[in-house]
């Protein structure tokens, strides 16, 4: 980040500041974020250019609406409503993204105000970083910050586009995402222990070989470990196995052993006879995985097995769960994880989005660990070495 300007860098009194921000939240039927960690993490950033007497104009996108207008399920109302109760201050709602009616909103800012545009997916230029639209929501401002490090992997009007324009600073977020996730790769203390798990061999493969060259130790949890197992010949019932992804996990099993890298993989499974919670359920050893049933979660001795390589270590990287968390059959090998991690207290711990946040918040030890990542997808293609357009934008 030393060719990037932050926003300590500037001091913005009296400027107009156009902040791209990540309020992607969930929203309960009744219009309350239930979840309100992304809000909270561009709180600094916020009060850092309301405090200098900037103009603050937020700009993020929630959801995917269809790009043809406003759709009050998308709508950033409720996002707006929980920030004036973080803040403490009003906030402004604007309907309008850019033009003379979004321009006489801002025109009527005072300096230390902050305004929302509403969801800046509403239009379909968004998406499609059309430049006259970036140049149009430049022309909203005198400068642009970027602290949305969870839509940095996308080359979008407001965050890579409108960079073009105006002068460009890294938010605190952003700078902090990327410093600490690019240490934690360049120079982790050791033992380095690296825990991937989610659905899809084919979604996490880059980052697997990204991680082989860092790490001491892989452990491998999730739908994916099925993929694995069956490229050690392994029989796994109807669980989620891609085939044509059998023969390339089997070379990672060997790159890792090439490497040095220990490898882990389950080596039993809780198994169900349906994807329910209120399924038929059995613990069994990986040979012995029935033809009729799936795994949908580690098994104990696995836990242990995990729980005993991440107390040793000394760095921690995990992105997904070991099952299928959200249903309580099947949430205590992610939960057994999360206590390993948590409990480790002489390692650096980096939870790297997505649903692992999600497991941390849910088991309520997200204050256990040392860095939790915004961005699920962003994370993922910064640990695998991509260059994200967001942060690009900045240079």
């Amino acid at each position: 980040m030393a060719d990037i300007k932050t926003i300590d860098d500037e001091n913005f009194a009296g400027k107009k500041v156009l902040v791209r921000v990540d309020f992607n939240a969930p929203v309960d039927a009744d219009g309350n974020v239930t979840d309100d960690t992304r809000i909270r993490a561009a709180l600094p950033t916020i009060n850092k250019l309301v405090g200098d007497g900037a103009r603050v104009i937020l700009t993020s996108h929630r959801g995917r609406p269809a790009g043809e207008g406003f759709e009050e399920s998308f709508s950033l109302g409720p996002i707006a409503r929980r920030l004036q109760e973080l803040l403490g201050r009003d906030i402004v709602l604007s309907r309008e993204l850019i033009g003379p009616a979004a321009q006489e909103v801002v025109d009527a800012l005072e300096d230390g105000d902050v305004l929302l545009l509403e969801n800046i997916r509403f239009d379909k230029r968004e998406k499609k970083n059309d430049p006259e639209f970036a140049r149009a929501l430049a022309d909203l401002a005198d400068a642009y910050v970027n602290d949305a490090f969870g839509t940095a992997h996308r080359a979008h009007a407001s965050t890579a586009g409108v960079a073009d324009f105006l002068p460009s600073y890294a938010g605190y977020l952003m700078e902090r995402e990327v410093a600490t996730l690019t240490g934690m790769l360049d120079e982790p203390r050791r033992p380095f222990v690296a825990i991937l798990g989610g659905s899809k061999v084919s979604d996490k493969i880059k980052v697997i070989d990204a991680l082989l060259e860092k790490a001491d130790t892989l452990i491998i949890g999730g739908g994916m470990c099925f993929t694995f197992l069956a490229a050690q010949g392994k029989s796994v019932g109807t669980s989620l196995m891609e085939a044509d992804w059998v023969e390339r996990a089997g070379a990672m099993m060997k790159k890792a052993a090439d490497r040095g890298v220990a490898l882990l993989l389950p080596v039993d499974v809780v198994c169900a006879d349906a994807f329910a919670n209120d399924a038929n359920l059995a613990t069994v050893s990986v040979d012995e995985i029935p033809d009729d049933m799936m795994g949908l979660d580690i098994g104990p001795e696995t836990a242990e097995l995990y729980a005993e390589a991440i107390g040793m270590a000394k760095s921690v990287f995990w992105n997904g769960p070991m099952g299928v968390f959200e249903m309580p059959s099947f949430e205590a090998g992610t939960r057994a994880v999360a206590e390993a991690v948590a409990a480790n207290e002489e390692a650096d711990t980096i939870i790297g989005g997505g649903d692992s946040v999600a497991a941390v918040n849910q088991f309520d030890l997200a204050d256990k660990m040392t860095f939790i990542s915004t961005g699920g997808g962003a994370s993922m293609e910064l640990v695998q070495g991509e260059a994200l357009p967001g942060v690009e934008a900045l240079r």
